[in-house]
């Protein structure tokens, strides 16, 4: 009663009512069609028509509902209710701080892909005209994990080539039909680890796992695969393998001479890819194992069947001496110019051939 000035119960109850009848008045009431979950919900429809129509990777979507739809620390915790068109850079700010807070655990990975979502709503909001620019979102700076390829010749000394240990080993325990949880190591493998090398796919279901007869054509000047990656991490891409690559998918045809377009090019008697993917896997550990080669946890490097797609990378860089067109490389593998700079050529050591390359006018041979 004190605080609205009135002696009468009744008459201060009716003040107060109007106070907060005022208070409730002075709040900016949002439309539902401008709130950061609303456009939100738009982001999430235009990433699954870019993963239907092969411009994104299934991750693309799935992550993007993650990062906004988490019910612990998603953005729609966070902002869900704001206003876009109100939305700036300190609530930006304001909502990582809370998300960092609540859990200390989350990757830096995991944030940047945060930062990368809110940015991506607050396109849409611009597109449809409704604010003039994106606010400034500062990243989380991000330490970088050493890719693991494995040492190859001229990098280091024939005997110390792994690369080659791993590719002989899995030749010979093809030959032996050593078995891993009772299925035993094919000549197949063997094939699989060289097909990775000289094709730069990854190991993974939506690109070598997912690849069909139909998706390989043989190509002439230079010999060549055309290999077709429908879904792979960065979409739709059609990749020049090395001439390597031609040879395996000859012995796979011989392997299964009766195959048709529409069936996988390995392991084809598993139509659950991620039982072969998962088998392949296994496998390859054993290899390792027999091999010798050991992970290295000091430096952060961990061997797996993935390696052999850095060592193709890397070993483009090297033994073209320096000459291989890093935007075409990029290209051809599904990744870009920055993360072949960022993981792979910044840490390669500058060969005498690579330097002279660097020091090369245009037209000298």
């Amino acid at each position: 009663m004190r605080s609205t000035k009135e002696t009468s119960r009744i008459k201060a109850r009716l003040a107060a009512e109007e106070i907060a009848a005022d208070l409730r008045g002075s709040v900016k009431r949002v439309e539902r069609e401008f709130t950061f979950e609303a456009y939100g919900k738009r982001m999430i429809q235009k990433a699954d028509r870019m993963v239907a129509n092969g411009e994104r990777h299934t991750n693309y979507a799935r992550d993007i509902r993650y990062c906004l739809e988490n019910e612990a620390w998603g953005l729609y915790r966070q902002l869900g209710a704001k206003d876009v068109r109100e939305i700036r850079t300190r609530d930006y700010q304001q909502a990582m701080e809370k998300i960092q807070a609540d859990r200390p655990d989350l990757s830096t990975s995991t944030r940047n892909i945060l930062t990368s979502t809110f940015r991506n709503v607050l396109k849409v909001a611009r597109d449809d005209g409704v604010i003039d620019a994106v606010p400034a979102t500062p990243r989380a700076r991000q330490k970088d994990a050493p890719r693991s390829y494995f040492p190859f010749h001229p990098l280091v000394a024939k005997k110390d080539d792994l690369y080659k240990r791993v590719i002989q080993t899995a030749k010979d325990l093809g030959g032996k039909g050593t078995e891993v949880r009772g299925l035993p190591i094919t000549d197949e493998l063997y094939d699989l680890a060289l097909f990775l090398t000289h094709s730069f796919l990854r190991p993974t279901v939506s690109e070598v796992y997912a690849l069909k007869h139909s998706d390989i054509t043989v190509a002439d000047d230079p010999k060549r695969l055309l290999v077709t990656v429908r879904a792979g991490k960065t979409g739709y891409r059609v990749a020049n393998s090395m001439p390597g690559a031609v040879p395996v998918y000859e012995r796979i045809r011989r392997r299964y001479p009766d195959a048709k377009p529409d069936d996988y090019l390995f392991y084809p008697q598993y139509l659950n890819r991620e039982t072969a993917a998962r088998n392949v896997q296994r496998q390859f550990r054993v290899v390792l194992d027999e091999a010798g080669i050991k992970d290295d946890p000091a430096a952060g490097i961990k061997y797996t069947i993935y390696s052999l797609r850095h060592t193709a990378i890397c070993m483009r860089l090297i033994l073209s001496h320096g000459e291989v067109n890093i935007f075409n490389l990029a290209k051809n593998a599904g990744t870009s110019v920055e993360q072949i700079e960022r993981f792979y050529a910044r840490r390669l050591p500058l060969s005498r051939e690579m330097a002279i390359n660097l020091q090369k006018f245009g037209g000298q041979s």
